[in-house]
This record gives structure tokens, C-alpha cells and sequence, in this order.
């Protein structure tokens, strides 16, 4: 790693690819909470399943 922010990468794909990561986990919070299961993530250091709903998902997009 050279320490560079990724918006001043020289390949285009990681120049975007922060923005796909957060779009993946916007839309698998969003299939979660159509099917009822959970998503893994790290929050605060440490791995915890989370469960969204629809008004979950619906009260972020007006975020």
C-alpha cells in the first residue's frame, strides 16, 4: 500500500471501487431484509449478524 486516498489510483476499477463495495452491501442488507436472514459484519471490532427490515432499509435510503 502506498498510502494514496483510491480516488487517486491510476486503474479506474479501484478508483471505484469503494463506491461498488458500499452499493454490494446496500443491496445484500436489502435482499436480508426481503428474506428474513441476516448479514455478517464488523461493527465496533467485532463480527455480529444483523438483521434488517424493510423500514430499515427504507429509513436509510431517505438518509
Amino acid at each position: 500500500m502506498n498510502g494514496k486516498p483510491l480516488s487517486e489510483a491510476r486503474d479506474a476499477d479501484l478508483r471505484h471501487a469503494q463506491v461498488a463495495m458500499e452499493r454490494a452491501a446496500r443491496r445484500a442488507r436489502e435482499l436480508a431484509a426481503r428474506t428474513g436472514t441476516g448479514v455478517v459484519v464488523m461493527h465496533e471490532g467485532r463480527i455480529v449478524t444483523e438483521r434488517p427490515t424493510l423500514e430499515d432499509i427504507e429509513r436509510e435510503q431517505q438518509q
